[in-house]
């Protein structure tokens, strides 16, 4: 998942981001309004997170301009403004969810899966494929009922493809979807990741390498069958 944060208290902003980041929550930071627009034309996030108080264009027109673009990302207005009426307008600029400042980031991150499971209701919550058994909220794999321990960054790219439903992903998607902005666009982190993931999953391989294209689930995985080139 990957969300985009508007705030403009540079600390808090950090520390949402880096908590985030614990949760294989990829996050950037847009600390003016200006910024979060340019972000936001530029890049694919799954939900955005506003603060309504912010230079340049307010949190509530970056959620208006969201909702009057079609594209159904959903807001969590996260903001010190406390009262009911204050809630209430949020709402009605079409926020889908609102939390007030100071607030528990584990609730936070729970917020943001309970959107991300709104946004695709058509996914169940516990995601199964080939096998393989991945619970976003409790951040647990299985392959073929064995618990398979997985690092935040591993974690992070085995959800973009499962989501995927054996569908290819580029490692631009996933350079994209599971890091944030500030990754090198010609670094070899996915490839590394992706291969050490391999790994973790053990044989038969599961993660079939499209070369020039990307990757994806194999499914069904067959037996002895290596999944293409372990790039």
């Amino acid at each position: 998942m990957r969300v985009l944060i508007v705030e403009d208290e540079p600390y808090l902003a950090e520390a949402i981001r880096d908590g985030l980041r614990l949760e294989a929550i990829a996050a950037d930071i847009a600390g003016d309004g200006d910024t979060a627009l340019e972000l936001l034309s530029i890049n694919t996030y799954d939900i955005a997170v506003l603060d309504r108080d912010i230079p340049g264009p307010s949190g509530d027109e970056i959620a208006q301009r969201i909702v009057a673009s079609g594209s159904g990302m959903p807001i969590l207005m996260l903001t010190a403004a406390d009262r009911l009426d204050d809630k209430a307008s949020g709402f009605e600029l079409g926020a889908d969810d609102y939390l007030t400042k100071p607030f528990a980031l584990q609730e936070l991150a729970l917020r943001l899966r309970a959107l991300d499971r709104r946004r695709a209701h058509n996914r169940p919550p516990v995601r199964e494929i080939a096998g393989l058994r991945l619970d976003p909220f409790r951040r647990e794999v299985y392959r073929d009922g064995r618990y398979v321990a997985l690092t935040r960054k591993q974690f992070a790219v085995l959800e973009v493809l499962v989501a995927a439903e054996g569908g290819v992903v580029s490692a631009e998607e996933l350079l994209e979807r599971a890091w944030d902005e500030n990754a090198d666009p010609f670094t070899n982190a996915v490839r590394i990741t992706v291969s050490a993931l391999r790994k973790r999953l053990g044989e038969p391989w599961i993660i079939a390498t499209v070369p020039g294209v990307g990757y994806r689930i194999d499914t069904p995985p067959r037996a002895g069958h290596e999944g293409g080139d372990r790039g």
